[in-house]
């Protein structure tokens, strides 16, 4: 494997999130021979089993294809009263659909989360490893980026100025890739 191409996905909606900046971080601290993309989940709509005997809906089509294509899953996620937000959730499941064709399977995955609270998404992050158990996925077990109290790590312009986080996300980013290497062995 030449390069290693991590999706990353981000589990909060909004332009400025701490995750989605910690996304940007990882995308800085990704050591030679991998490339991160960034997947967008703003348009999937909410799941209902009637759409999805109609069809699967374009965004949903375009969020399997890109995590077919990636080598390695990369997702940064907020905490909503103690576990993953829905939108998040939302995404999981409908690209988990129908089951035989789980785009998820064997899939290497990397965790990471900031929030505004003292536990740094730890709670969110244990759920999103049950699901992951659910979807066959392959977690990286460390190390854990919880970035906590993340109003006080970035700056105004929305760079992480805690050099511990970023030194994790670091580790996170080389171990990902190791770990992923590792697991595409022929």
């Amino acid at each position: 494997m030449d390069e290693v191409r991590i999706l990353g996905i981000c589990g909060s909606l909004r332009k400025g999130s701490f995750n989605r900046r910690l996304l940007q971080v990882a995308r800085e601290e990704l050591p030679e021979g991998a490339r991160l993309e960034l997947a967008d989940i703003s348009g999937i709509p909410i799941y209902d089993g009637d759409v999805e005997s109609a069809g699967l809906p374009a965004p949903v089509q375009t969020l399997k294809r890109q995590i077919r294509a990636a080598d390695a899953l990369l997702i940064a996620t907020p905490e909503y009263n103690y576990s993953v937000p829905g939108v998040l959730k939302n995404a999981l499941d409908w690209c988990s659909r129908p089951a035989q064709d789980n785009p998820f399977r064997d899939k290497p995955l990397a965790i990471m989360g900031a929030s505004q609270g003292l536990l740094g998404t730890a709670r969110a992050q244990y759920h999103l490893r049950q699901i992951a158990v659910s979807l066959d996925m392959l977690a990286l077990n460390r190390p854990e980026v919880m970035v906590g109290l993340a109003e006080s790590k970035f700056d105004a312009e929305g760079r992480l100025t805690d050099t511990k986080s970023r030194e994790l996300v670091h580790k996170l980013m080389v171990a990902l890739v190791v770990w992923t290497r590792r697991l595409h062995i022929p």
